[in-house]
């Protein structure tokens, strides 16, 4: 092995692993390596472990492992190897091959760990899109991070992928109206197209304006078809109707009230 390290035909990847060939490592190597280079307890964590779970279209800029606290720790600059006293036997993801945490496990620590709070709701929404984790998961796994500065943000993250802020996010975005000087709708007004009955979250009868707060169900396939169907028989109506996910309320709230107060000056202009 010595003499093909030497000759440049294959590769050390940190002190415990060796690349048979001499040419860029793939980035499932790469994951390999980093959990060999932590030693037998070590564990692929956070997006690392999401991206070795299946998360597609992500890119993990430095692979993090979490060993337990009191192991040794064979530091490298190419992986970010860690105690942590988060660490738990259970926390292992079952089966066989790459040794990582659980994608609930996984995703709110990849929360917990991101750079911004834009993209640790980016992750951990990418993580239930997709069909790595459950709202439901990640809700139980939360109860067990007892103090963090983005705790909070987590646990208002994880009811609007449950779907129970989406009132909170009506009223969110009533309060910030007012706030703005915008003036108020009307909530959760009935209609009905044929024998279809739905809600409207927000409404402004007297200028034709409709505006939506997405829940993360509005991804699903099954909720598709319908939205469209609604959105279709408002716009044949004459309304006018903007979409608002509860996500972006919190990644680009400027943006969509600049849309609303847009919305609601050009609407007004015509009523005048």
């Amino acid at each position: 092995m010595r003499l093909e390290v030497r000759a440049r035909r294959w590769q050390r990847v940190g002190d415990q692993s060796v690349c048979l060939h001499n040419g860029p490592l793939s980035f499932t190597g790469h994951l390999w390596a980093a959990v060999l280079q932590g030693g037998p307890r070590a564990l692929l964590d956070g997006e690392a472990a999401l991206v070795a779970g299946g998360l597609q279209h992500y890119r993990v800029d430095r692979i993090r492992v979490s060993v337990p606290r009191g192991a040794r720790v064979r530091r490298t600059p190419q992986y970010d190897i860690r105690q942590t006293r988060r660490w738990a036997r259970d926390d292992a993801a079952p089966g066989s091959g790459l040794r990582r945490t659980r994608p609930a496990v996984a995703a709110l620590r990849a929360g917990l760990w991101a750079v911004s709070d834009k993209q640790a709701a980016y992750v951990v929404t990418a993580a239930v899109q997709q069909g790595l984790v459950t709202p439901e998961a990640l809700g139980v796994e939360l109860l067990r991070i007892r103090r963090d500065r983005r705790r909070l943000l987590l646990h208002e993250l994880v009811n609007d992928l449950l779907d129970g802020a989406r009132s909170l996010g009506e009223l969110d975005v009533a309060r910030e109206l007012r706030r703005r000087g915008l003036p108020e709708p009307d909530r959760q007004v009935l209609r009905r197209d044929g024998r279809r009955r739905y809600y409207l979250d927000l409404y402004w009868t007297d200028l034709g304006l409709v505006v939506e707060v997405d829940g993360i169900h509005h991804t699903w396939a099954e909720n598709v078809l319908g939205d469209a169907l609604r959105q279709n028989a408002l716009a044949l109506d004459g309304l006018t109707v903007l979409r608002v996910p509860l996500l972006g309320l919190r990644l680009a709230p400027e943006e969509f009230f600049a849309q609303i107060a847009a919305a609601i000056r050009h609407a007004q202009s015509l009523a005048a």
